[in-house]
């Protein structure tokens, strides 16, 4: 399917939320038809998931941490994988650099940094270093509005 900035601008209307295809057909001056078929398309293709997302920085007593992982293995997908199922993992993005895996976890009360380090990620063979970023205010991210391909 071709991105294009028409489907662009449907996705950044769906960051808002829980938004009628109605309404974003109005923003963006097309037919209600139009917005419904291409999300429709977008999720066929598996390019769009529509999803609830939790801010965990309005929820007291939450926080939010990046932490830097360097391997040991050149098998960064699998390793990504099983680290994504680890207990405050939100999101594993294999990357360059200086790591070879960024994680997004969540902490809370009684599951700080130490106990996701010491009793989750210990658990995971292959970790040669860790480093952790602490988020003190993040924003959400909108795609530019111009044409890209898939």
């Amino acid at each position: 399917m071709k991105i294009d900035e028409l489907t662009i601008s449907i996705i950044n209307s769906l960051r808002n939320g829980r938004i009628r295809f109605k309404e974003i057909a109005e923003k963006l001056s097309v037919a209600e038809g139009t917005v419904r078929s291409r999300v429709k398309k977008l999720q066929e293709e598996q390019i769009l998931e529509i999803t609830g997302l939790v801010d965990p920085e309005r929820i007291p007593d939450h926080s939010v941490v990046y932490i830097g992982v360097k391997l040991k293995t050149i098998e960064l997908v699998a390793k990504g994988a099983e680290i994504s199922k680890v207990k405050g993992v939100i999101s594993v993005g294999v990357v360059t650099g200086r790591y070879d895996l960024i994680l997004t976890v969540a902490l809370k009360k009684g599951f700080g940094l130490l106990e996701f380090y010491t009793e989750e990620l210990a658990k995971i063979d292959e970790i040669q270093s860790v480093e952790a970023f602490v988020v003190y205010k993040s924003y959400n991210i909108k795609l530019p509005c111009e044409e890209v391909s898939s």
